[in-house]
């Protein structure tokens, strides 16, 4: 059984760094399953401090996915129609069938925004949208930089425990 409980902890490892580029897959998420999982096993000794710092850090970064690309446009010089379009064009981005939907839809999404707000400048409009872009591009990679330190600590208590896991 704590073979088996390794091997899906490690598939969610896996699943979490891919999903930290593909939205379509769970990010941060999956990687604490993969640490809950192996916490699971009866080789490795529970440890909730760690559990639950994973945890809080996992829903704080899920919930910054949400905000950050929000606060780029509006770092960008967007107004609330621009943060509005952008976090609803992400949602719609998330739910088309379209390629790189997340992707287009918060750029597509502030664009329209700002285009509401002000039609004659179409510069702040792609300025705004541009903020955007760059907000999911980092909130991206704070998602990427955490599950290769959750991925980390998963290999860390693995080689700790390997004797007895093995």
């Amino acid at each position: 059984m704590d073979l088996l409980l390794l091997a899906l902890g490690f598939v969610c490892m896996i699943v979490g760094i891919l999903g930290s580029f593909l939205p379509v897959l769970p990010g941060l998420s999956s990687c604490w399953v993969g640490l809950l999982l192996l916490y699971l096993t009866k080789a490795v000794e529970n440890n909730y401090w760690i559990l639950g710092i994973t945890f809080v850090v996992m829903v704080v970064i899920t919930i910054l996915d949400y905000i950050i690309p929000a606060q780029g446009t509006k770092r960008f010089g967007g107004s609330s129609y621009g943060v509005w379009g952008t976090n609803i064009g992400l949602i719609v981005g998330i739910l088309s069938p379209i390629p790189f939907g997340v992707i287009i839809g918060p750029f597509v999404g502030a664009f329209i925004g700002e285009m509401l707000y002000d039609k004659q400048d179409h510069r702040r409009a792609l300025k705004a949208a541009t903020g955007s872009l760059l907000g999911f591009l980092a909130s991206g990679f704070v998602n990427f930089l955490f599950c290769i330190i959750f991925t980390g600590l998963f290999l860390t208590i693995v080689w700790q425990n390997r004797i007895l896991l093995f």
